[in-house]
């Protein structure tokens, strides 16, 4: 099964990516987890995200469409990075996220998602 591990977003990284030895560690940390995922055969994709401030959003409404500039408040909400990961079971990706060193400094949270799997019909 394909699951999208998702890192969401701190008021600390909505401010941006800054170089500090602590950051350049947590950096450095995630490196080797993804690693990890990778020698195991489960990753298939991991990136972090800018702000929010530098997306922007498509509002629709019917036909017509809405262009909404960042950044987005509900912090909380939004996403500062993910992975697609290739596991046997939400076990597994359970206990893979659980491995993972913390994402951001302080508290923070890793949603795990699954992927719609189609099967394709001949």
């Amino acid at each position: 099964m394909r699951v999208m591990v998702l890192v969401k977003a701190t008021q600390d990284n909505e401010r941006g990516f800054t170089r500090s030895p602590e950051s350049m560690e947590a950096m450095a940390a995630m490196g080797r987890f993804n690693d990890e995922l990778r020698a195991a055969g489960v990753l298939l994709m991991a990136e972090g995200l800018t702000p929010s401030s530098a997306g922007k959003r498509v509002a629709f409404d019917g036909t017509d469409r809405a262009v909404v500039d960042g950044p987005f408040s509900a912090t909380g909400e939004l996403v500062a990075g993910f992975w697609l990961w290739e596991v046997q079971d939400m076990d597994e990706a359970v206990a893979w996220v659980k491995r993972c060193p913390n994402p951001m400094p302080g508290p923070s949270e890793i949603e795990i998602r699954p992927l719609y799997e189609f099967a394709e019909t001949a």
